[in-house]
């Protein structure tokens, strides 16, 4: 990749733009093949979201993850490279298309400034292959977007992408760069449209395979459990909600955002009317200046309605036998795979409490330094999916999984995420989430099941999951 110095292009005007776009041009001519440009500036406040929701088009990709306790955002659409992905390989494959996209790239701008340059942005489906022919996603998913915004705490960075071939218009390609970095430059919410339409209502709802079936399934896997098929297994239950006008997911998230500002609020569209949202507790990692961050987040218990109630849930969170078993099995498994990697990791101390407006969790922060030889994509290949949306063991879980559970997962208790040119990313896993779709959604909550689950407990445990949701979709 070819980093271009400001000093080269020191005067940020028409005419250095084409002339920095027909320097791209020449090395297109040169390489015999289309090169990127990225273009990033710092610029006035943003908000991602805000940008996306008054550029959405459902027949465009898109990606959106924030979280707001840590000032951080970024958000892209309009994908100008990408490619769909199955196939056990599915992580290799995305690092080889980045590596190609990157041999191929040139860069000028603010390059100092957070999430500057190209970033990709990707989707995994919980499992390596294609669930079925009208699967919505594809096992993995990755674009380059034609425009990306993002902020960190405090300083706003606008990036526009584009493919410049051999014989490009340079004067057609500027005009456009020009009037984007223009738009993101002088925002304006005021001119946002207002939807003067009442919000959606819900006509129907109905628990995918009947009220009953999860407590069953639950059943089904304690007497698994019991033969020693598998020591614990993460089941899924999905509501589906029919409304009587399409959904409002970008205004849904804003509600989460806004509610869960310690999650990550997320979207990620496939360019053909659906979009994956949610506002989920986990991370699955984050890459930052060659440091690796991770953490077991498993064991739940209910927030309390008044300070007395929620010390006493959390303290018996926190003693619990069956909890803190189903924790440590997490812990153990991402140690043991961070190991696959040759990343040595000190065991941490013990769990704290993760406490969230509507429940809380048993939390293990784990981090490491990483080698100039492992990679973000690499690693994650191995913590996905952890025991904490699977089970342990990991293929006896995922198998029983498949058989348990009368719906495909696609991309609840997948990761989403992003990496850029640095090495440097984060990925989050795709629960307390939701498929929209025009009038339709389906959401998803689970539950670690282990030696002694409770099947009516772990049905409380997914209401509770889905409530946030349901009042926000609503």
């Amino acid at each position: 990749m070819e980093l271009i110095s400001p000093d080269k292009f020191p005067q940020r005007d028409p005419q250095a733009l084409a002339k920095f776009l027909l320097h791209v041009r020449e090395r297109a001519r040169q390489k015999k093949h289309p090169q990127l440009a990225s273009i990033s500036l710092r610029t006035k406040h943003l908000d991602p979201l805000a940008v996306l929701q008054s550029i959405y088009e459902p027949a465009e990709r898109h990606f959106y993850l924030e979280r707001p306790q840590a000032e951080e955002a970024i958000a892209g659409a309009e994908a100008i490279l990408e490619e769909e992905i199955t196939g056990p390989d599915r992580f290799s494959i995305v690092r080889a298309f980045a590596d190609h996209v990157l041999e191929n790239t040139v860069c000028i701008g603010d390059l100092d400034a957070p999430f500057s340059g190209p970033h990709f942005f990707t989707a995994f489906t919980f499992c390596d292959d294609a669930e079925g022919d009208d699967a919505y996603f594809a096992p993995a998913t990755v674009f380059i977007p034609r425009w990306q915004v993002a902020r960190r705490q405090g300083e706003y960075v606008a990036t526009a992408n584009l493919i410049i071939e051999p014989e490009s218009d340079i004067a057609t390609l500027s005009r456009k760069v020009l009037a984007a970095h223009a738009k993101f430059g002088r925002f304006d919410y005021d001119e946002l449209a207002e939807d003067d339409n009442p919000p959606p209502s819900v006509v129907d709802r109905e628990d995918v395979g009947g009220e009953g079936w999860f407590a069953s399934a639950v059943d089904h896997a304690l007497q698994n459990i019991d033969i020693e098929v598998y020591r614990k297994i993460v089941l899924a239950r999905a509501v589906e909600l029919k409304a009587d006008q399409p959904f409002r997911p970008l205004e849904t998230l804003a509600q989460l955002r806004d509610r869960f500002p310690s999650c990550y609020a997320f979207s990620f569209a496939n360019g053909e009317g659906q979009s994956f949202i949610g506002a989920t507790p986990e991370r699955l990692l984050r890459v930052e200046s060659g440091r690796l961050f991770t953490e077991a987040l498993a064991g739940s218990a209910p927030r309390g309605e008044n300070v007395r109630e929620d010390a006493r849930y959390g303290s018996a969170l926190l003693s619990s036998e069956k909890d803190l078993r189903e924790h440590q099995y997490v812990v153990e498994a991402i140690i043991k795979r961070l190991g696959e990697v040759d990343l040595v990791v000190k065991p941490p101390r013990g769990p704290r409490l993760l406490k969230l407006p509507n429940v809380q969790h048993l939390w293990s922060p784990i981090s490491t330094e990483l080698t100039q030889d492992q990679d973000i994509l690499a690693v994650a290949s191995k913590l996905h999916p952890t025991p904490a949306v699977g089970g342990q063991p990991r293929e006896a879980a995922r198998a029983d999984i498949a058989r348990i559970e009368n719906f495909d997962r696609g991309l609840y208790a997948g990761c989403i995420g992003w990496f850029d040119y640095h090495g440097d990313g984060e990925f989050v896993v795709a629960i307390r989430s939701a498929l929209i779709d025009g009038q339709r959604a389906r959401l998803y909550a689970g539950c670690g099941i282990v030696a002694g689950s409770d099947p009516t407990r772990e049905t409380e445990e997914t209401d509770l999951k889905l409530k946030p949701l349901l009042d926000s979709l609503q």
